[in-house]
């Protein structure tokens, strides 16, 4: 019983401190969102008074329900009497191990908006962030934390470092290859270390599967389904995907 107790205390704070991440996260996204016109939408290159074909639409939804989402995690906090707790571990957070899973996560969190969404596939590099954290924080292990993050950093730094500019963002780069051998490399390692362990097994043996399919059906719906514009569309998985679909796949529906 006093197990439970704890693991309930301890799961609450880490939602107090998630709802706060999440809340500042999408504030600031849905700041910079509202910089983009709303109802001057431009379709095709052509400007549009349509509200639905403007491309703010689509982050306005994302970082709306995550703003609903670190309400409802941090009122659920808040009831438990996570944030005096919070507050009162905040000086001795190092001593249980939650400055190191701070740290990682934001790493993997900056490494993933400021490095790779903006010059790599964004299929691959939302892939990248997913695998590392479930590998890393699903059971909250130090080792498999500390890997994952250096794995996403890795073709993050690379990325950065080899088209930095911003003209250079949508034009193909070995960065996409560096990050889908990264994304390869991470995956057997974490199928490696998981290996032996039945319990784990049937996780991490779906991770890589819905890592690549939610990401990939979330940038098709984007482009096709909502017209709306999609992070690094010239990238090593997307331009194949949207070559086919208006090459191979389109004209099959006009009777081509």
């Amino acid at each position: 019983m006093q197990t439970e107790t704890f693991d309930r205390s301890t799961m609450r704070v880490r939602d107090f401190w998630t709802s706060i991440v999440l809340l500042a996260v999408s504030l600031f996204f849905l700041w910079r969102t509202s910089l983009l016109p709303f109802f001057k939408a431009d379709a095709a290159g052509v400007e549009s008074g349509r509200w639905y074909n403007s491309a703010a639409l689509i982050p306005y939804g994302i970082f709306g329900c995550l703003l609903v989402l670190s309400f409802v995690l941090l009122v659920i906090a808040l009831r438990d009497g996570a944030a005096a707790r919070a507050l009162a571990s905040a000086g001795r957070i190092a001593d249980h191990g939650e400055a190191r899973r701070v740290v990682c996560l934001s790493v993997m969190l900056i490494a993933y908006i400021c490095a790779l969404v903006p010059r790599v596939d964004f299929t691959v590099s939302s892939a990248l962030l997913i695998v590392a954290l479930i590998w890393g924080f699903h059971e909250n292990r130090g080792r498999a934390m500390l890997l994952a993050t250096g794995l996403i950093a890795l073709p993050a730094c690379y990325a950065l470092i080899a088209n930095f500019e911003q003209a250079s963002w949508t034009k193909p780069h070995d960065d996409d290859w560096v990050a889908l051998a990264t994304l390869l490399v991470m995956i057997a390692a974490m199928l490696r270390e998981t290996a032996g362990r039945p319990d784990v097994r049937r996780v991490m043996r779906i991770t890589p599967v819905v890592a690549i399919l939610v990401p990939a059906f979330l940038t098709i719906a984007m482009a096709f389904g909502f017209r709306q514009n999609v992070p690094n569309r010239s990238g090593l998985l997307f331009s194949a995907i949207e070559y086919h679909y208006y090459v191979s796949l389109k004209p099959l529906f006009r009777g081509k």
